[in-house]
């Protein structure tokens, strides 16, 4: 289609262009996709035989669709990506203001431009990049918002009569004619407001104060639900959930692997130079592991839930930490520590909403204790389980590394040590590198000291050592030291 030199409806109607409906689009490009291989739903990673299935099934049915979920699972960003569907540009009456099909205009405007100018009605296109209208639901949203509503100032310019149609001042989803329109959060819209949604969504046409106006609108519509909003702040009103044709349940990742792609996806976006800091691959599953002990710490409300947004401001505060440590050494690389993990705790404090319990505690201490249950997880993954009691004549697999620590008087390592000293610390408690290299073989050198990191607080989590804060960084000893410096 060549759309820069059609531009009137008489050559629109020459070239043989045969309008369709916004669900029609949809669902044809679709068939499109799915027949040649391509994904249609590119960047979303874990949905793959879940949520896409039945949203690809929802599109083919010309469904509108309410995702529902948790905070964090990738809701709008569906939403978004479904303009990927549509045709690249679609032809509308020039200067329309709700987008008029040339072929069957809804608007007084429209109308009377085809009934004035016919075949010469000028004809302007509309590329698919335009045809996405969002609203956040919010208790201040109005019918005159999303529907219209009469317009003085109009009138008086004009010397129209308010009984007039061309009087009128058209809200958002009349805009959002030929379009997909999003309401996210469509609990928090009150009950009046969403019943206006009633016709639209039914019989496709609005009202606006006492007009008889008949606008078969022609909208996709996707709302965003979370789940605990039916009994927090609000609801879904029964006949308008009735009118929605499919609902669809989004998820978390429910691996590592998955929840690392969409981590790594996002922190492309990062604009400092990735190869400055290196990240060794298990701190990476570290990090991932996180959100899944947040999801099921009986600290945070579990329906809450715990954002995947979490992970990627955690790994860029992760990033920062790193990179800090480097800036005040004077270096433009370095490597990531296991004690760069504490300077996330506040990429987690504001990210998850805390029980009582929790509160009580404190947000900075479960972050901890996330941080605790997330490399005690990891090292039970790598090394052998670590038993409470060790049998008589029969050393435990660690008895070294605490036989070292009774010995001597333990290990400070300053959070912003320099390479040479963080090495020569962890290198100074002489059992590591052995267990390193018996239970973690083919280890690239990059991350040796980051396993001898984890080791060391793998075993805190246990309780075979101690780790203490102190005012410049951490402090490793045996429980009895530890325990006889605080008395």
């Amino acid at each position: 289609m060549d759309y820069q030199n059609i531009k009137t409806f008489g050559q629109l109607k020459a070239s043989g262009y045969v309008p369709k409906k916004i669900k029609d689009e949809l669902r044809e490009n679709l068939i499109q996709k799915i027949r040649s291989g391509q994904a249609a739903f590119e960047g979303i990673h874990g949905f793959e035989n879940t949520v896409i299935p039945e949203l690809e099934r929802a599109i083919l049915s010309r469904h509108n669709i309410n995702l529902l979920g948790l905070r964090g699972q990738a809701k709008t960003r569906l939403a978004r990506l479904m303009v990927k569907l549509l045709d690249e540009f679609i032809p509308y009456i020039e200067g329309s203001e709700i987008n008029d099909d040339p072929f069957s205009p809804i608007s007084r405007f429209g109308r009377d431009a085809i009934a004035e100018l016919g075949d010469n009605t000028p004809i302007a296109w509309l590329h698919r990049d335009d045809r996405f209208f969002e609203k956040l639901a919010t208790p201040d949203v109005t019918v005159a918002d999303l529907i219209g509503d009469v317009d003085p100032i109009k009138a008086a310019n004009l010397k129209l009569s308010y009984a007039d149609e061309r009087v009128l001042h058209f809200g958002m989803i009349p805009r959002a004619n030929r379009c997909i329109f999003v309401i996210n959060e469509l609990p928090d819209l009150q009950a009046r407001i969403q019943v206006a949604l009633f016709n639209i969504l039914q019989e496709g046409d609005i009202q606006i104060r006492g007009f008889k106006l008949r606008l078969p609108l022609d909208i996709n519509f996707i709302f965003t639900a979370n789940p605990e909003d039916y009994t927090n702040r609000g609801s879904i009103v029964t006949p308008l959930k009735d009118r929605i044709g499919s609902q669809i349940l989004t998820h978390y990742p429910e691996d590592i692997e998955t929840a690392r792609r969409i981590t790594e996806q996002e922190a492309r976006f990062d604009s400092r130079p990735q190869e400055a800091v290196y990240v060794p691959s298990v701190a990476r599953d570290l990090l991932e592991q996180l959100a899944f002990e947040a999801r099921e710490s009986e600290f945070i409300d579990p329906k809450s839930g715990v954002s995947a947004r979490m992970s990627i401001t955690a790994f860029q505060n992760l990033l920062s930490t790193a990179e800090r440590r480097a800036l005040l050494e004077g270096k433009d690389t370095t490597t990531v520590r296991l004690m760069d993990f504490m300077g996330v705790i506040p990429a987690v404090t504001g990210k998850v909403e805390l029980v009582y319990e929790g509160e009580q505690e404190g947000a900075a201490f479960v972050a901890q204790r996330l941080i605790d249950d997330a490399v005690k997880t990891i090292f039970s993954d790598y090394f052998p389980r670590v038993d409470k009691l060790e049998k008589q004549g029969k050393p435990g697999a660690f008895q070294e590394v605490t036989d070292w620590f009774l010995s001597e008087s333990g290990v400070s390592i300053p959070d912003d040590a320099p390479d040479a000293d963080y090495k020569k610390a962890l290198d100074s408690i002489t059992p590591l590198a052995g267990l390193i290299e018996k239970f973690v073989p083919d280890l690239v050198a990059e991350d040796r000291y980051f396993w001898m990191e984890l080791l060391l607080w793998g075993l805190v989590s246990h309780n075979k050592i101690s780790r203490d804060r102190v005012k410049s960084g951490l402090e490793f000893k045996d429980n009895l030291g530890s325990y006889i410096d605080r008395l």
